[in-house]
């Protein structure tokens, strides 16, 4: 049982989808779905102990070796995406029957949990296969059950949000096919390991060449790097309220993980950063997309696009990390990949929590929340702090890495900037808690009660989880560090 752990953790959501997609009864699929879900998070964190350290697991589909068959590779790096992807959708879902019911008929919550678990296969699909053509495969699908999730948001806009991703998307997922065609054409192999030992041949080949330029827009898209994020606050902002808390969690995550995957170990440290200078884009664009994001964030009247423009600005860390190219900047890239999805996640799941009592997400409308919903109001303040990057919260530990990455290049005026940005996400998540705790509340919200355990708890959880990978981080900065010095070639 062991050995198949790599199948197991991809085939248990894949195959639930369907069947979920079959049952009529919501409270049955959503039992199924959980199940799924969970027993993935068990399989996920089975196949990180397995790796722990630095080994690699090569996984062969059906026996057949690579190049001829489809081969599973799981090493820290994928390991860690995995239990992202796996672990949060297992606690979003545990919140998600309760969030669905008074926005959708009963009879359809089974297609719902169908598509949520198909987006859960097609993102640990992404990030354990061994082969490039099934990474556009598996985003494909994950993009589409992607667009079916957000589309089913109450809000009209939604259908508007999810549209304007799909156009998006769709864009970034042809590249994505252009550039691994150009690929295929001047090596004759689609596995990732095989690319890796012939495109450093090839670093003078004009396909090859452009073949990174497609990639290079078409992830980026993905990411939702600044200029290229318009499609992510809409599709935060109006998809269903628990449905957002997953979405940003893991979506441009996985996404981020392929860059650096493709960058790093496809394409090549040199030909990406020496010879193509990738890092001349990425640290302009994403210090742009810090600064102007977080400024967006302040003066938004909507909780949750003050959320989701926060999230455009956070991708900017991560994406700055990875260019930053050094030990301690791409640690911090990899832990706030971690660290931002389960803030992120918790912060968006309590919302939704208060969203589903006051049947509104505008601040004014959150007035008082922080005494009529004290522990759900009290979570979210914590996760918060995490946001901001407060000591002893997780958000802390891969800020402080990526201020390192940038003085360890001499990069003050970089330095200085991180920390002011730092403060401009103090000021907008000040705006949300200054709201709840001292502006009086509504008079038809004054019977506005804490919501029920079934939604608490796993915001409790993420909480708790923020300020227990604040102290210990040996999963977060250990793995992450380790990882970094792989990607880098520096021996340990």
């Amino acid at each position: 049982m062991i050995e198949q752990l790599p199948a197991i953790v991809l085939l248990l959501p894949l195959l639930a989808a369907p069947i979920c997609s079959m049952i009529h009864n919501g409270d049955y699929a959503w039992y199924l779905a959980a199940a799924s879900c969970w027993l993935a998070a068990a399989a996920a964190v089975g196949l990180m102990a397995q790796v722990w350290g630095g080994h690699t697991i090569s996984y062969h589909m059906g026996g057949w070796p690579p190049p001829w068959g489809i081969e599973l590779v799981i090493d820290e790096l994928s390991a860690l995406v995995v239990i992202l992807v796996t672990v949060f959708a297992a606690l979003v879902i545990s919140a998600l029957r309760e969030s669905l019911r008074p926005k959708m008929r009963k009879h359809r919550h089974s297609l719902y949990y169908a598509a949520y678990l198909l987006c859960v296969a097609s993102l640990i699909g992404i990030t354990v296969t061994g082969d490039a053509f099934n990474v556009f495969v598996f985003l494909e699908i994950s993009s589409l059950s992607t667009y079916a999730l957000i589309a089913r948001g109450r809000d009209r806009r939604a259908l508007i949000a999810s549209f304007r991703y799909l156009v998006m998307g769709t864009i970034g997922a042809t590249f994505i096919l252009i550039s691994i065609g150009f690929m295929y054409m001047v090596t004759g192999t689609l596995n990732m390991a095989d690319l890796a030992e012939r495109l450093p041949a090839l670093s003078d080949n004009r396909v090859v060449q452009a073949s990174f330029a497609f990639f290079t827009v078409g992830v980026a898209l993905k990411v939702a790097i600044f200029p290229l994020h318009l499609w992510l606050p809409n599709a935060y902002a109006y998809a269903p309220k628990a449905t957002t808390a997953f979405l940003a969690a893991t979506a441009t995550k996985v996404s981020l993980y392929v860059l650096i995957r493709f960058l790093f170990d496809v394409y090549g440290l040199e030909f990406s950063f020496q010879q193509m200078r990738i890092d001349l884009l990425l640290i302009p664009l994403s210090i742009a997309g810090i600064l102007i994001a977080s400024l967006t964030a302040i003066f938004q009247t909507d909780a949750k696009k003050l959320l989701a423009w926060s999230s455009v600005g956070q991708l900017g860390y991560m994406v700055l990390g990875v260019a930053l190219l050094n030990t301690a900047g791409l640690t911090a890239a990899i832990a706030h990949m971690f660290n931002h999805a389960m803030i992120k996640a918790g912060l968006f799941l309590a919302l939704a929590a208060m969203i589903y009592r006051v049947s509104s997400s505008r601040l004014d409308d959150l007035a008082g929340i922080g005494r009529q919903m004290p522990l759900t109001m009290a979570a979210f303040t914590v996760l918060g702090l995490g946001l901001i990057g407060v000591p002893l919260t997780a958000g802390f530990v891969s800020k402080w890495y990526l201020i390192s990455g940038a003085l360890d290049k001499g990069w003050v005026p970089l330095a200085a900037m991180l920390i002011g940005s730092s403060l401009m996400a103090l000021i907008y998540i000040g705006k949300i808690i200054d709201v709840a705790y001292f502006k009086p509340c509504k008079p038809e919200h004054a019977e506005v009660r804490e919501i029920s355990p079934t939604i608490l708890i796993p915001c409790w959880v993420f909480a708790l989880m923020s300020i227990y990978f604040g102290i210990d981080t040996r999963l977060t900065a250990g793995v992450a560090g380790r990882v970094a010095e792989s990607l880098l070639g520096i021996s340990s």
